[in-house]
């Protein structure tokens, strides 16, 4: 009994004791109290990188805005030069939305004819597509060679070229030529397609070429009608449409289908270039449409201007401002 009771006073137990290596495993493996379970350093990474492009963008538009205004003339070379820069990427765009439009039509003609012959359709659509032409080709010879009575315009030919852009959003219509100064394109030459006048050069790069369409407010074309010669003249709406106003102000003399052409006054433009159609008479003039679609004129041709000596004399006098042309 003493050496019991001795056991116990000394604080010992007969219970068996948990090895030390067990409390120091579960001591390991407890998770640390003051871990934060959302940290990402690839997250903070991607935040720092976009606040640093976001201020850098910042910094690089107000630079160009400040150059803008105080020096137009570097400020359209940079343009230009921005230009040279993305017009391969504009034709890649290009060809790609025209490979789009191709598979489009192709798949909706699929799908339209599916419960016909294959070989019936596709030999009815080569004839349909062939008459279409034709006739195409006799009303466009007619018009032009018969109607507006066009002259042969080869020796005014400057180059040819595709349009592979325009402002859809801006609220001027410029649009953008792979042609430039290497191939003899010189600003102010008017630009025309197959069915019509487009606009004129206003800027020039060595492979690339600003074109101001006769849709924008701030292109003045002087034009006539068709039978009678009544000189007017023709200011865009920005909205493809086109104002036209007779010269001598009065009771609007136009009417609805009146074809009007350039008259060739100014020295730039050729006389006699299809222009627009008139779809509505106003109270002093007309609305028109012009007949040169950019969206469906993949071609353009570059033409010297009609009367060079006598433009080159007026824009020596009162030119028409190159600052406002290019300016957005």
């Amino acid at each position: 009994m003493r050496g019991h009771r001795n056991r116990q006073s000394n604080g010992r137990s007969d219970l068996p004791r948990r090895p030390a290596d067990s409390l120091i495993q579960d001591f390991s493996m407890a998770p640390p109290p003051h871990r934060r379970p959302g940290f990402s350093r690839k997250a903070q990474y991607g935040l720092f990188a976009t606040y640093v492009i976001a201020i850098a963008g910042t910094v690089v538009a107000a630079l160009l805005l400040i150059i803008s205004v105080a020096d137009p003339t570097g400020f359209a070379a940079l343009r230009a030069a921005g230009a040279e820069i993305t017009a391969p990427v504009a034709r890649f765009f290009n060809s790609i939305r025209r490979t789009g439009n191709d598979m489009g039509g192709n798949l909706s003609a699929y799908f339209d004819a599916a419960s016909k012959n294959a070989a019936l359709t596709k030999e009815v659509k080569a004839s349909r597509t062939k008459l279409i032409e034709a006739r195409a080709l006799k009303v466009e010879n007619a018009r032009l060679r018969g109607l507006l009575k066009l002259k042969d315009e080869t020796g005014e030919q400057v180059a040819v070229g595709r349009l592979i852009s325009s402002t859809a959003s801006s609220t001027r219509r410029i649009a953008t030529l792979s042609i430039g100064s290497n191939y003899g394109v010189e600003r102010a030459q008017p630009v025309r397609g197959p069915s019509g006048l487009i606009g004129r050069v206003i800027e020039t790069g060595p492979t690339t070429a600003r074109i101001l369409l006769v849709t924008d407010a701030e292109n003045l074309v002087p034009v006539m009608r068709v039978g009678d010669g009544l000189p007017a003249f023709s200011t865009g709406l920005g909205n493809g449409l086109v104002v036209i106003k007779p010269l001598n102000l009065g009771e609007s003399p136009f009417k609805v289908g009146d074809i009007i052409v350039t008259s060739g006054n100014g020295g730039l433009y050729q006389p006699n270039i299809p222009f627009a159609r008139v779809i509505r008479k106003t109270s002093d003039g007309a609305l028109a449409r012009p007949l040169a679609d950019p969206a469906n004129s993949p071609y353009a041709i570059v033409m010297k201007a009609y009367q060079a000596e006598a433009r080159a004399e007026q824009q020596a006098i009162a030119p028409d401002g190159k600052t406002q042309e290019v300016a957005e």
